[in-house]
C-alpha cells in the first residue's frame, strides 16, 4: 500500500502514527539549551529520495510532559532561511543588544555539565536547584528578572 504525506493526518493514521511509513533519518543533532528546552536539528529523506530539515524545539512543562513546537524546512529555501536568520541574529547581537554576553550561557552550561559529571547532585539536590532556579533564588542578582531555562 502506498502512502503519500498528506494522507499521515487521514483515516487510519490520524490517531496512531505509529504505523505510518516514516521518512528515513539521515542526520540528527540535540542542540542543549538549558534544562527544559532542547533544539533537535533533523535531516529526512523523503519517499521521492529527497531531503529536508525539520527543527524540533522540545520543551519540558513542570508536569514531565514535553511541549513540541516543529519547522520543517525545504531545500528550495534553505539560501533564504539561513541569510534572513543570519541577518537578525546579526541585527540583535551587532545593533540591538552589542553589550551583551552572547557566551554566557554556554559557559554556565559547560561548568553544570562538568559539576553533574563529577557527582556534585544527587537524585534530590539536582531537583532542589532546578526548583530553587525556578524561584529565582540562586540566579545572579542581575539576572533575577529573567525568565530563561537556564542551569543556575
Amino acid at each position: 500500500m502506498e502512502h503519500r504525506d498528506k494522507d499521515y493526518n487521514k483515516g487510519p493514521y490520524r490517531k496512531d502514527r505509529s504505523q505510518a511509513p516514516q521518512h528515513d533519518l539521515v542526520h540528527s543533532t540535540k542542540v542543549r539549551a538549558g534544562k527544559r528546552r532542547t533544539y533537535f536539528l533533523d535531516v529526512r529523506r523523503t519517499l521521492g529520495n529527497d531531503h529536508y530539515l525539520t527543527i524540533t524545539e522540545s520543551t519540558k512543562k513542570l508536569n514531565g510532559s514535553f511541549e513540541r513546537h516543529k519547522i520543517f524546512l525545504y531545500k528550495e529555501d534553505f539560501n533564504r532561511f539561513m541569510k534572513e536568520l543570519e541577518s537578525v541574529v546579526n541585527l540583535i547581537k551587532t545593533d540591538l543588544m552589542p553589550e551583551y554576553d552572547y557566551e554566557e550561557f554556554e559557559r554556565r552550561q559547560q561548568e553544570w555539565e562538568e559539576r553533574k559529571a563529577r557527582g556534585e547532585f544527587d537524585d534530590n539536590s539536582e531537583s532542589d536547584v532546578e526548583n530553587n532556579a525556578e524561584n529565582n533564588s540562586e540566579k545572579p542578582e542581575d539576572l533575577k528578572d529573567h525568565d530563561d531555562d537556564m542551569t543556575w
